[in-house]
């Protein structure tokens, strides 16, 4: 009975200090089949479920190793042990039906008598431990021997048990690590907090640990500010891996495409390249001109981004494209539509589902109403921009409470930018960009930009890409980026004195066979009989490009601007 005890004392404490269980339970087995004098022994492991799962033996003593032997669970002795969760006390193994003799022919092993009991914690089966062939006495193993085996067993399944939630703790523990570290990346492509000052800024507040929503905003070389704000579909490690893709895909491309539609659509073939089946991305990209209050705004699938006014009135602005990461051959492709807002001293809010949807004080959702009258509370009380929209993120976690989804909201705020734009003219703030503006018929593309010389790299763009378009030849288009470029040439440098004080509008478009370039200038209105081709003959300087005009284009024709300001160009080719 000592050595019993001392047995069952010193496997506990061998249980207990050891990280290594199974080292642990060959020598426990070792020990169990000697002091109960048996010729050997299995300790057999249950992997799966217990309906189709399998037993595999971890531990054997005696003359045969069957460590990895596999058998179907409910198979065999061990197995119709562990099903009933039962020991089972064989005493002619030969004739038990459920014995499986072809392991004893393949070793030339007989096996007289077995003894086997579960091991098992509470309701959940783990395995069993098997001794075979009593060599004293009868060969017979006895009740005693069952009482002993099964105390043994009990401590053995306690130590598995432990071992194995040790085990999911620490798994658990490196995946916490993990996340958290996720979580400081991501925080970390984040844009910094908005000052007091700033007219562009947002917040970000996931509800786990790692979040599917993202904010970005960086400045142009030219003064103007691009945006973005996007909610992944779904939850966890995927959802962040797409956000995190995203928003890379955002900065980088962002500083190549400044036309938002154009931005979304490259995104989209990017993202749908390698994007997991079912998931995408609700996305709203802008580009914001602080000097002049205005936006140009692409919203692919989004929550409508709310327009609040000077006036203190709200006006949703709609989606129009679905969202990124569905395959173009689905949608059609193409750039997502665009929509040009003034925001003449008002504010821009684009935020995700998780605001509107999240519990406000007293449990109800804040809902569209709330998050309206939070913001007309935050201007009413002079909140800086940063400081209204951390009102809202803090308002829906009030008084520590989980936030049902996450949470994010950007605020382009043009009061503030006015604040610091001073007295600038409208071509000094102004920066060259194109303009897609909703579709009128016939019309391929509207530019805007200061009579500079540097805005003109868009113009020769947006006219080789339309002529293209149109079925020019590579020359032909050629040929009449030359002459548009001569005639903007003309404006800045005679209409407006090179001054680079004043703006342009080039109106591309298509009619009745027609390709027909509109360049209309604000400067005074110019004497048009003095605007003549001189002879090619005459090496005098000037005069030469309205020839060249001339020589390029069916037709080149001053007319009346519509307003009677300044000077409008008509360009025509016959397609």
């Amino acid at each position: 009975m000592s050595d019993q005890l001392e047995l069952l004392i010193d496997m506990g404490r061998h249980y207990a200090e050891t990280q290594d269980i199974e080292s642990t339970m060959i020598r426990a087995l070792e020990r169990i089949t000697v002091l109960m004098g048996a010729v050997g022994g299995g300790l057999f492991i249950l992997e799966g479920g217990e309906a189709d799962g399998k037993l595999v033996c971890h531990a054997s003593h005696g003359p045969v190793d069957v460590r990895g032997l596999t058998i179907p669970a409910g198979a065999g002795i061990v197995g119709r042990s562990v099903a009933n969760n039962a020991p089972e006390m064989v005493w002619d193994a030969q004739n038990d039906p459920s014995f499986n003799k072809d392991l004893d022919k393949q070793h030339n092993f007989t096996t007289r008598s077995i003894l086997c009991v579960p091991l098992s914690v509470k309701d959940e089966r783990l395995g069993a431990l098997e001794i075979i062939n009593k060599e004293s006495g009868d060969g017979l193993f006895s009740k005693d021997d069952l009482t002993l085996l099964q105390a043994l067993a009990a401590s053995t399944a306690l130590a598995i048990h432990n071992a194995r939630m040790a085990g999911e703790l620490a798994e658990k523990e490196v995946m916490r690590r993990e996340l958290e570290l996720a979580g400081e990346i991501q925080r970390g492509l984040l844009p910094p907090p908005g000052g007091d000052l700033d007219p562009v800024c947002g917040v970000n507040r996931p509800a786990r640990v790692v979040s599917g929503d993202f904010f970005d905003y960086f400045t142009l070389y030219d003064g103007r500010i691009a945006f973005t704000l996007a909610d992944v579909s779904g939850k966890g490690m995927n959802a962040a891996l797409l956000m995190a893709k995203s928003a890379s895909l955002f900065r980088c491309l962002g500083k190549e495409d400044l036309r938002p539609g154009r931005l979304l659509q490259r995104i989209n073939a990017e993202v749908c390249e390698t994007s997991l089946r079912g998931m995408f991305v609700t996305m709203v990209a802008g580009v914001y001109d602080p000097a002049t209050g205005r936006v140009v705004l692409a919203n692919a699938g989004h929550e409508p981004p709310l327009l609040h006014g000077a006036d203190g009135s709200f006006t949703p602005i709609g989606a129009g494209a679905p969202p990124v990461g569905i395959p173009p051959e689905l949608t059609g492709g193409g750039p997502v539509g665009e929509v040009v807002l003034h925001l003449d001293g008002g504010a821009l809010y684009v935020f995700t589902d998780g605001v509107t949807e999240g519990y406000a004080a007293g449990g109800a959702e804040l809902g569209a109403d709330g998050f309206q009258g939070l913001i007309r509370d935050g201007v009413a009380a002079g909140l800086s921009p940063a400081a209204r929209i951390e009102r809202v993120a803090a308002a829906l976690a009030d008084g520590g409470r989980a936030l049902r989804d996450d949470v994010t909201v950007l605020v382009i705020d043009d009061a503030a930018a006015k604040a610091g734009r001073g007295a600038k003219t409208r071509a000094e703030a102004r920066p060259a960009e194109v303009v897609s503006e909703a579709p009128r018929e016939g019309v391929l593309c509207v530019l805007e930009v200061p009579a500079r010389p540097e805005s003109l790299i868009l113009v020769r763009r947006a006219v080789e890409q339309t002529a293209v378009s149109c079925g020019f030849s590579k020359e032909q288009s050629q040929d009449m980026v030359l002459a548009v470029d001569e005639a903007c040439q003309n404006v800045v440098r005679h209409a407006y004195g090179g001054r680079g004080d004043g703006d342009m509008t080039i109106d591309i478009r298509r009619e009745n066979g027609d390709y027909i370039i509109l360049i209309r200038d604000y400067a005074a209105p110019v004497d048009v009989s003095k605007i003549k081709p001189r002879d090619l003959d005459d090496v005098r300087p000037g005069g030469l490009g309205v020839h060249f005009i001339r020589e390029v284009m069916d037709a080149m024709d001053h007319v009346p601007p519509p307003d009677g300001q300044g000077n409008l160009l008509r360009l025509k080719k016959a397609i």
